[in-house]
């Protein structure tokens, strides 16, 4: 399983603190983490292992898009900062048409991942 990890500078440390509650359940070898380079950098710091790709300003959305568009994801989690203007909008929302065009599962808040992640741990306990 490949998660995307994507979150505007005001939501890292959301994002971090996220996914250190379900730090057992992601240090297993069979999920892979690929993330833009600056939240990238931040998760790696928190101790998980991740593909860091290029900060999303500068093509970072577009790179997990073409992966989404290449059906590589399996989820992608993006914590949105819904109240700030950000440069890179239009990435932002090829990235949402491109997972809904192709299916993906898209969180842009922490409840909505909460529910994901929640579900696949249900799943692998069976």
């Amino acid at each position: 399983m490949k998660i995307a990890l994507i979150a505007h500078d005001g939501k890292k440390a959301d994002m971090v603190h996220f996914l250190s509650g379900f730090k057992d359940e992601l240090l297993k070898k069979d999920i892979q983490l690929v993330a833009t380079g600056t939240t990238g950098s931040h998760i790696e710091r928190a101790g998980f292992e991740v593909q860091k790709l290029l900060s999303g300003p500068l093509g970072g959305d577009a790179q997990i898009a073409a992966m989404a568009a290449q059906k590589e994801l399996d989820i992608v989690i993006f914590f949105r900062d819904p109240l700030d203007k950000h440069p890179h909008e239009p990435d932002v929302q090829m990235l949402m048409r491109i997972c809904d065009v192709y299916n993906i599962p898209l969180a842009t808040n922490p409840a909505a991942a909460d529910m994901f992640f929640k579900y696949l741990t249900l799943l692998r306990q069976k």
